[in-house]
């Protein structure tokens, strides 16, 4: 089988849906919360534990499900991680207690549904040579069409049957679907690393041992992420403390999560012109002016705009990440490193969420922690600049063929 064929294509949309129905496991407990601590006579911490263990499950599980889809093949992983993620849900929904839904949220669904992000990045970058930054962009968008689709589905399950009842059929639904779509991932993966299309370099040819390029691209996609978290896990907030009311920074969430689609497609587009790299670094850069850009504008309508453009700006971000994870190193190695990087990604993602809400308690207010995102997205933007720079082919694609 060779890359940037039909077959490739057909396993690009089997990719992406399945990304966006095992996506349902990051973004069920914001739209049961009020349920739970109802049933539960919890506090709003307690229960949002169970999203905190969701996401540290989905970021460690995205590098064990990697180490699995290297050694045996995504199908593997993928099935492994249907088999978690839809009993995850049917045991949860009996739960008999607010800290076996916590941990069932952490152990079991937020593992399984790690397999259908980074596994299936890593995998879909070997289909695909000459567009593989639009692929992988297009296999990525799965995850925020989950974010976009999925909220309300439940919320209206929720008021017609209850919380339990919809965890049920999310497991059943779950279940089924993402069994039948594994099906397109039986083709063995082609061998892509002797291609003469191929334009990947090597840890060598930055000049760099591979340890520290990984451990490069875990720290800028920590900070990175970080900086991303301000805007996404507060902006809700920050309007509240603005006088405009919550509704309307829901309303700019879903306009950055909205424009957050384009910029992933988008990135991938450039990713297959310039290199993963340089658009890379074209996002981080820009992402650091939509967060200067909050610092100095906070009307209503400045903040729908800045908003806009920051979905806009950050959404590519993260695929690019695993576009330059497969442009260095090995095939062989893709879904342990790409995993890896994912991972750190998803870390910033949480601590930028606390970090941005310690600063606003200590100072009371967010303009010093939108600061805090200016300068941890400044690190980001040095070590991916460095890498650049250090790189001995990257100028040859912005070349024409003489």
């Amino acid at each position: 089988m060779t890359p940037d064929s039909p077959a490739s294509s057909r396993r690009l949309a089997a990719c992406a849906a399945l990304g966006s129905i095992g996506g349902v496991g990051m973004w069920s407990v914001p739209v049961v919360l009020p349920a739970i601590q109802a049933e539960f006579a919890a506090d709003r911490g307690g229960v949002s534990m169970a999203y905190t263990l969701t996401m540290l499950g989905f970021a460690g599980g995205g590098v064990l499900m990697g180490r699995l889809s290297d050694r045996f093949g995504v199908l593997v992983s993928t099935v492994l991680g249907v088999v978690l993620l839809a009993a995850g849900f049917a045991a949860t929904a009996l739960a008999g207690s607010l800290w076996q839904f916590v941990l069932l949220h952490g152990v079991l669904i937020g593992i399984g549904s790690s397999a259908s992000f980074a596994p299936l990045l890593a995998d879909i970058s070997q289909w695909f040579v000459r567009r593989r930054g639009i692929a992988v962009a297009l296999c990525a968008s799965g995850n925020y069409v989950a974010g976009t689709v999925w909220p309300p589905v439940i919320e209206r399950a929720v008021a017609m049957a209850g919380w339990r009842a919809t965890y049920l059929g999310i497991a059943l639904f779950c279940a089924v679907s993402m069994l039948c779509l594994s099906v397109a991932l039986r083709r063995r993966t082609p061998n892509i690393a002797q291609s003469a299309a191929a334009t990947d370099r090597s840890p060598a040819s930055l000049g760099l041992s591979p340890a520290v390029v990984q451990a490069l691209l875990l720290v800028a996609g920590l900070a990175c992420c970080v900086a991303m978290a301000m805007p996404q896990v507060h902006i809700v907030a920050y309007c509240g403390d603005l006088g405009y009311g919550p509704a309307r920074g829901s309303e700019m969430l879903s306009l950055m999560l909205g424009f957050g689609i384009i910029s992933r497609i988008g990135s991938g587009f450039m990713a297959d012109r310039i290199g993963g790299i340089p658009t890379l670094l074209l996002g981080s850069v820009l992402q650091g002016v939509a967060l200067i850009l909050y610092l100095q504008f906070d009307s209503l309508t400045s903040l729908y705009v800045i908003s806009a453009l920051f979905g806009l700006f950050q959404g590519g971000i993260v695929p690019s990440y695993a576009i330059v994870v497969r442009e260095i190193f090995p095939a062989r190695e893709a879904g342990t490193r790409v995993g890896l990087t994912l991972m750190a990604t998803l870390v910033g993602m949480a601590l930028g969420g606390w970090m941005s809400g310690a600063i606003d308690d200590l100072t009371g207010s967010y303009h010093a922690a939108f600061g805090n995102g200016v300068l941890w997205n400044a690190i980001n933007v040095s070590i991916v600049l460095t890498l650049l720079l250090r790189s001995k082919t990257w100028f040859h694609r912005l070349t024409p063929a003489r």
